[in-house]
C-alpha cells in the first residue's frame, strides 16, 4: 500500500474572501444555476469542500462560492492541495468539470427514484432537472415501472454492471 499522502488530504474552514477565483475559469455559471446550487446548499448543507492551492487560488468550486456569497455564507470548508504543479492545477480545473459530463444516466433507475421522491412530496427542483425533464421522467410514454422489475431483479442487474464505469459482467 502506498503511504504517500494524497495531494488533497486536509480540510480547513476559510473565510470566503481568502479564496482567489480563477480569472480564466472556463466553466460558466448562469444566475439560474447559481440559484440551484444555493437552493441545494440551503436544503442539504455544505457537502463538498472547495478545492484550493495553499495560496488561496481556487481550483474547484467556483459555482459553490458564488452560491455561498448569494446566501451570505462567510466561511466555508476548503480542501487544500499541496504539491501540484501549475500544469496539474490548470488541468484539474478542466477535468473536474468535464469528467462529470462524461457520465450517463440509467433512465429506468432515475425514473424510479424521481417517482419515489415525487410520491414523498419532495421538492423535485432540488434535483437540478428542469420542469420539462421532470415531466418527461414522470410521465414519459416509454416508462413503465413494471417493466423495470422488482427489487431483487434490480439488485441482480446492479451486481452485473459496475456502477462506476459501466463494465458489464458476462
Amino acid at each position: 500500500m502506498n503511504s504517500k499522502p494524497w495531494p488533497a488530504d486536509k480540510i480547513e474552514k476559510w473565510p470566503i474572501g481568502k479564496l482567489i477565483p480563477y480569472a480564466r475559469n472556463a466553466r460558466e455559471h448562469s444566475e439560474a444555476q447559481v440559484a440551484q446550487i444555493a437552493a441545494s446548499i440551503r436544503e442539504f448543507g455544505w457537502t463538498m469542500p472547495a478545492l484550493a492551492a495553499e495560496d488561496g487560488s481556487l481550483i474547484a468550486g467556483h459555482g459553490r462560492i458564488l452560491a455561498a456569497r448569494q446566501l451570505g455564507i462567510t466561511e466555508i470548508p476548503v480542501m487544500l492541495v499541496t504539491g501540484w504543479t501549475d500544469a496539474q492545477i490548470k488541468a484539474y480545473r478542466i477535468a473536474d468539470n468535464k469528467l462529470t459530463e462524461n457520465a450517463s444516466w440509467n433512465d429506468d433507475f432515475l425514473r424510479l427514484d424521481i417517482a419515489d421522491l415525487n410520491e414523498m412530496d419532495f421538492d423535485l427542483s432540488l434535483t437540478g432537472f428542469s420542469v420539462v425533464e421532470l415531466d418527461d421522467l414522470l410521465n414519459g410514454a416509454n416508462f413503465d415501472p413494471a417493466t423495470v422489475g422488482d427489487q431483487g431483479q434490480l439488485d441482480e442487474k446492479l451486481r452485473k454492471v459496475c456502477p462506476r464505469c459501466g463494465y458489464e459482467l458476462a
